[in-house]
């Protein structure tokens, strides 16, 4: 019997719904093993995310309210006491920056395995075993912990985000801890890109540029008309980033952002490992490139061979008559 804890995401003083990916996992694995499954609301605005997060089917959800911003050093002690009170086997979160960055700490707390960043997850033998990408994606392991407790980030465009469903759980507020490390940093501001499209994790359609759109200037006057006529998010390469046409932020691949919408668009994007790791699980793909041998079309559906200044915007021109036929 396996008992699993959720560490939920908020933004914003709202949950994050990358947090129902994790409640996905926790409830296989529960169910899985015998066990049961709680979630922990935590930071400012927790006490309004409980109230969302008891229509999810948990026996339990916990609430530690705690403002001043988010750093690791400061969530982790709490974390690490309700995982030890409740005696769970999983403590888990999304895989988002936020579950990279908290979870490491919370499994050194707990002298527990952190498995990263995992597309599935079964039991066998009584045991949970899960699957994690390697090499840039091009090859998947399964691996299962040794330790008794672990640390698990979920991969959010592998899991299906978890449903509502009747009745509500139990809510209860559980004691903000402390220790040495958090009293050593100080929260002194976030600075974060606002934007009225589509958050890039959680959009339907992505649209993403390379360094071939030569600049920052051209993102805008070449690739957003195109995002914006698509209702979709707008995504860029690691070479776009690096070169400084757009902040990191947008960055898809390994070292960016994992995504998997129902339609991405890669626009002058020649397709390294690293950014293939990002957006390969997407369920159709669109590129724009001129050169043919671009190794983005071994995972493309559609393949476009032109000039992308000249299709991308005969292409924005195209859906916004589309759209406006209805």
């Amino acid at each position: 019997m396996t008992d699993v804890l959720v560490v939920s995401e908020l933004i914003d003083g709202g949950l994050r719904k990358n947090t129902l990916t994790a409640v996905t996992l926790a409830k296989q694995v529960a169910e899985g093993t015998g066990g049961a499954f709680d979630i922990l609301a935590i930071g400012a605005g927790a006490k309004n995310a409980a109230t969302e997060l008891a229509k999810f089917g948990a026996r339990k959800v916990f609430v530690a309210e705690i403002g001043g911003g988010y750093f690791a050093e400061k969530y982790a002690p709490t974390v690490a006491d309700v995982a030890k009170k409740g005696s769970y086997g999983v403590v888990t979160a999304c895989a988002s920056t936020y579950g990279k960055d908290l979870l490491p700490r919370v499994a050194a707390k707990l002298a527990a395995a952190n498995i990263s960043d995992i597309s599935a997850a079964k039991i066998d033998g009584g045991k949970v075993v899960y699957k994690r990408p390697m090499y840039a994606g091009n090859v998947f392991g399964w691996t299962s912990p040794t330790t008794a407790v672990a640390c698990v980030g979920v991969r959010q465009s592998e899991f299906v985000g978890a449903v509502a469903g009747g009745g509500a759980s139990a809510v209860e507020e559980v004691a903000v801890s402390t220790d040495a490390a958090a009293a050593r940093v100080e929260f002194v501001g976030l600075e974060s890109q606002k934007s009225a499209r589509p958050e890039l994790t959680e959009a339907a359609t992505v649209v993403s540029g390379g360094r071939a759109l030569k600049s920052g200037e051209n993102f805008k006057l070449v690739l957003e008309p195109l995002v914006d006529a698509m209702g979709a998010a707008m995504g860029a390469s690691r070479a776009a980033v690096d070169a400084g046409y757009v902040p990191g932020d947008l960055q898809v691949g390994q070292t960016g952002k994992v995504v998997a919408p129902k339609l991405y668009v890669a626009v002058g994007i020649s397709g390294a490992i690293q950014h293939l790791a990002g957006m390969k699980g997407s369920k159709v793909i669109v590129a724009i490139n001129k050169d043919k041998e671009a190794p983005i079309a071994q995972v493309a559906d559609y393949f476009l061979v032109a000039d992308l200044f000249k299709a991308v915007p005969e292409m924005a021109e195209k859906v916004k008559a589309l759209k406006a036929q209805g």
